[in-house]
């Protein structure tokens, strides 16, 4: 890309570390950052950087700038939900309440106050792009468009009716639909959902695989969630669901496989011929008892792993960086060593993995140059965080969501000094209690 001294720079910032994520394991101390339509077109030494001008310029002293983070797996509207049903097994919870809950309250007016309320959240939380997986997908893309974010909208399919379409036959026409509109938007991309292999035909997954192909987007399925799932699909079909869904052909680079607490061998193979990617909810998966994700053999493998929060009725919260220290402390424990998932490689989860599940990582998940600028500072210069030794180290494993501080997608700033520049937060609190009140009193 080029440019000129002379040519302003529309953002210059001048933070004490810039974590690029690309190199890997790389922290730069400070550096500078600079911004020009949206992109980044420099990041140099601070004494560099004094040759070029800035229309403005961000003094991030104390603070680790990195890429904002990537949320590859969420169900934003369901934020209405956080906390109906807790403490229960996934098939009890998700047939037994959320099911019916959701037959009985989820409509347009729903599906947008809740994934307001989880925009603002997954703003403040540091997170610039996420993915959801929800009814009315075309309500949330309005959402996106309007308040800055980046996001996948993920159609749902089912095989039975769901709130705003009759049948899996008018999902997807719907997605299609959607998918036209929304083609040449710079923030917006759209996937295919279908809920699960026990919840998908094999008839309508082949008719995903031939969109997909045709419309050359991605597929994001919830996949061996349980060990019941396996079983289940083994008594049925006599095979894993993965090698289903390969017999289908409908594993490629595109997949992104949520949840995979249930992985043999065969499965990691599968997973690395077809270059899928994996999705990690540990949280969700730790509250529902679901089983363990074996991280770090799927890194060894090669297999690209990134992270999501699940949505806030299960988790139940739609916090990414605690998610990914839940991460990093999990795959320490599962592996039985102390030395898998390094904070680094936990971030490199959170950011660049996540964009790359979603087929993004040429314009975003690292700090590069010509790259987009969605970027994330964290405040590190409190009590709780010192001595500072490795600042990603710090990050990962003693900060919180709090200290995110500013937040910008495209070069834009959407969060400034932990307020939200697009949104009322005080309305979005007023409106999801009334949602609560109506919601909790009619149960």
């Amino acid at each position: 890309m080029s440019q000129t001294i002379n040519d302003p720079l529309d953002l210059l910032l001048l933070p004490t570390w810039l974590v690029p994520i690309e190199p890997a394991g790389i922290v730069l101390r400070d550096h500078a950052l600079g911004v020009r339509a949206g992109r980044i077109v420099l990041i140099a030494p601070r004494s560099e950087a004094d040759q070029y001008n800035a229309r403005e310029t961000l003094d991030l002293t104390g603070m680790l700038l990195a890429p904002g983070l990537v949320n590859a797996h969420g169900h934003a509207a369901m934020t209405l939900f956080r906390g109906l049903a807790d403490d229960l097994p996934l098939t009890t919870w998700l047939r037994e309440h959320i099911w019916p809950a959701e037959s009985r309250w989820v409509d347009e007016a729903f599906v947008q106050a809740g994934s307001e309320l989880a925009i603002a959240e997954q703003l403040q939380s540091g997170i610039t792009c996420f993915s959801d997986m929800y009814f009315f997908p075309e309500v949330v893309s309005q959402l996106v468009h309007k308040h800055g974010i980046r996001a996948q909208i993920t159609i749902p399919v089912m095989d039975f009716p769901i709130p705003g379409a009759r049948d899996a036959d008018e999902a997807l026409r719907k997605g299609v639909a959607l998918f036209d509109d929304l083609k040449h938007h710079p923030r917006l991309s759209i996937a295919f959902g279908p809920h699960a292999p026990y919840s998908v035909a094999d008839d309508k997954l082949e008719s995903i695989r031939t969109l997909v192909a045709e419309m050359d987007i991605g597929i994001h399925m919830h996949v061996h969630e349980t060990a019941h799932e396996v079983e289940e699909a083994l008594s049925k079909y006599g095979e894993r669901p993965l090698a289903r869904l390969a017999r289908l052909q409908l594993l490629g680079p595109r997949f992104q496989a949520v949840h995979m607490t249930q992985v043999s061998d065969e499965d990691i193979s599968l997973l690395v011929e077809h270059n899928c990617s994996v999705i990690h909810c540990p949280e969700s998966n730790l509250k529902l008892a679901s089983g363990f994700c074996p991280v770090e053999r799927l890194w060894e493998a090669g297999v690209n792993i990134a992270i999501g929060t699940d949505g806030a009725a299960s988790n139940n919260d739609l916090d990414l960086l605690g998610e990914t220290r839940t991460a990093a402390l999990l795959a320490k424990a599962v592996a039985g060593s102390a030395t898998a998932l390094s904070a680094h490689r936990a971030l490199r989860m959170a950011t660049l993995n996540g964009a790359r599940a979603l087929g993004l990582e040429d314009q975003t998940g690292s700090l590069e140059v010509g790259k987009l600028a969605d970027m994330v500072a964290f405040d590190l210069s409190r009590l709780a965080q010192q001595p500072i030794y490795d600042p990603v180290s710090q990050l990962i494993y003693s900060s919180g969501r709090d200290c995110v501080r500013h937040v910008w997608v495209g070069g834009k700033q959407l969060l400034n000094d932990r307020r939200l520049s697009r949104m009322d937060e005080e309305r979005l609190v007023v409106t999801a209690r009334e949602w609560g009140d109506k919601i909790g009193y009619k149960q």
